[in-house]
């Protein structure tokens, strides 16, 4: 009795988002799109309580498709009246009873794009035909049978709402994120700042490359930074399927990508968040100037070492490997100079390392308060090019280091004898043992307490009269046995000098003569720092 569910092309409704000259897409490729934004699955469907009581069983094919719309149909040229992305309640009554023909139908209902079948048994057909349940596994075209009769239009009540009701959740959710990202543009927020509200609203990791698949900015959210950002370059080369990037481009130049790994469904959509995003990303960079993503990058790695802002050494390699800089089977350097204005000989990206040779070296240099820290990843076994020596000025450079362990390690040592150098000096840890010591026990409350109760005397007395001994006893130590390079050093005249000397082994009840005892007043020295 089908007569009450007859078709009537002339009163077709149009579905949300239906694109007439649009090609129908495949239940694998709709699958996919799962996150159409605002549309309710075939699964969800199923959910509404007028399905649920028809005792849906699924048979066939995936549930994980978007429903764009309800279509009731009986009959077997449904397919001609379908825009796609339809669920079709049906009782079959019109339908053929061959297999072939059944067959044939399944294929025209997949090709129209169809999102899944609701078959009520019980007038057509007793028990769902072999044939129509193969096909339908063959297309991954959902099948789903109901037990007991149901009220159709009940049916599409309830789903249209669900539809509907995404829809304006959409286009709220759409409205806020033109206002989170437009007020984020108008303030000028850093690219961190618009990559991290990127990740919170789609609950995943995104990160922002650069033309050469270099990351620039990357947000792990919930995920170890060493799983998001292993293989970075290989693996967006190859453009997961899965993953869902956009253009940050503007003025007809495109700068690099803003990609987003698989999150939870978003009512907007990934891509709708990554477009916005890529706006305020765009507008940023023309504001910032064409380095300003170098610059970002050196700095945002150099800020993360040295204030360890990573959880696992893996962490800070992955994320040194995917910016551009080299760690495994190379040479690694870290140099400090306090000479903050110096210029920096290249950054990590730039094609061409500070001797010129492309990809030979690679270098991150950021300014951090009064110093410039400089990475260097070089070809395994070189030494540390003149050129970057001589950009230095004032300060120090590491032993070669052959992992991101080594190189975390000798940063502190490195900025502790940075600040010991002479004018236009550069130190080299290999050249000061006693430095490197006070650098790697400098968290040892026994060398502070050390450094504390043989200095105590001098301190008090300098910070009474605005005296200089501190001064005067590290230009000592670092000329001992040699009292004119000292009192060079000191800036004051021999007899001068000498009077500081005998206040300095008064105060201190020490024979300043003494190898032994400069040696222990040298790592009090150290360990005080400046």
């Amino acid at each position: 009795m089908p007569a009450d569910r007859l078709d009537f092309a002339a009163d077709r409704t149009d579905r949300p988002d239906a694109r007439q000259d649009a090609p129908a897409r495949s239940p694998s490729e709709r699958s996919e799109s799962r996150g159409d934004p605002g549309l309710p699955t075939v699964a969800d469907a199923l959910e509404v309580a007028s399905l649920q009581a028809g005792i849906p069983e699924l048979l066939a094919g995936s549930v994980d498709v978007p429903v764009r719309w309800v279509h009731v149909s009986d009959s077997e040229r449904v397919a001609a009246l379908l825009d796609g992305g339809e669920l079709l309640l049906t009782t079959g009554a019109g339908w053929p009873g061959d297999a072939a023909a059944l067959g044939r139908l399944v294929d025209e209902l997949s090709d129209a794009g169809l999102a899944g079948i609701v078959l009520e048994l019980g007038t057509r057909f007793a028990v769902v035909p072999p044939a129509l349940v193969a096909a339908c596994r063959a297309r991954d075209l959902a099948l789903v049978t109901l037990d007991r009769e149901v009220k159709f239009v009940a049916v599409t009540e309830e789903v249209h709402r669900r539809i509907i009701a995404g829809q304006v959740e959409a286009l709220q959710e759409r409205q806020r994120l033109h206002e989170l990202f437009t007020g984020l543009s108008l303030r000028g927020a850093p690219v961190e700042i618009v990559v991290r509200e990127t990740a919170r609203a789609l609950r995943a990791p995104v990160v922002l490359e650069d033309l050469a698949h270099e990351v620039v900015v990357a947000d792990s959210f919930d995920l170890a930074e060493a799983e998001l950002l292993a293989d970075w370059a290989g693996r967006s080369r190859r453009l997961p399927p899965e993953w869902t990037r956009v253009p940050v481009a503007a003025r007809g130049t495109r700068w690099g990508e803003l990609i987003a790994l698989p999150g939870p469904a978003h009512p907007a959509g990934p891509a709708t968040v990554l477009e916005q995003a890529a706006t305020a990303l765009a507008l940023s960079r023309l504001a910032d100037g064409e380095d300003a993503w170098a610059r970002l990058r050196a700095e945002g790695l150099i800020a993360a070492l040295l204030s360890e802002r990573y959880v696992t050494v893996a962490d800070i390699e992955a994320r040194l490997e995917s910016s551009g800089f080299p760690v495994r089977g190379r040479t690694l350097y870290v140099a400090a100079s306090t000479a903050a204005g110096t210029g920096a000989p290249g950054s990590a990206g730039s094609g061409s390392g500070p001797t010129g040779s492309a990809g030979d070296a690679r270098v991150l240099s950021a300014v951090v308060g009064a110093e410039r820290i400089l990475l260097l990843s070089l070809p395994a076994g070189s030494r540390v090019p003149e050129s970057v020596l001589e950009s230095i000025g004032s300060g120090a450079v590491s032993d070669p280091a052959s992992s991101a362990a080594e190189l975390l390690a000798a940063i502190p040592v490195v900025r502790r004898l940075a600040r010991q150098a002479e004018p236009g000096a550069v130190l080299r840890v290999a050249e000061r043992p006693l430095a490197r010591l006070a650098a790697e026990l400098s968290g040892d409350h026994r060398l502070q307490e050390h450094s504390a109760r043989l200095l105590a005397p001098l301190i008090r007395h300098d910070d009474a009269t605005q005296g200089d001994l501190l001064r005067v006893l590290r230009a000592v130590v670092a000329h001992p046995g040699n009292r004119t390079a000292a009192a060079a050093a000191s800036h004051l005249s021999r007899s001068v000098f000498y009077q500081r000397l005998t206040l300095i082994a008064d105060l201190l009840g020490a024979d300043l003569d003494d190898g032994e005892t400069l040696s222990a007043l040298h790592l009090a020295l150290l360990a005080h720092g400046r």
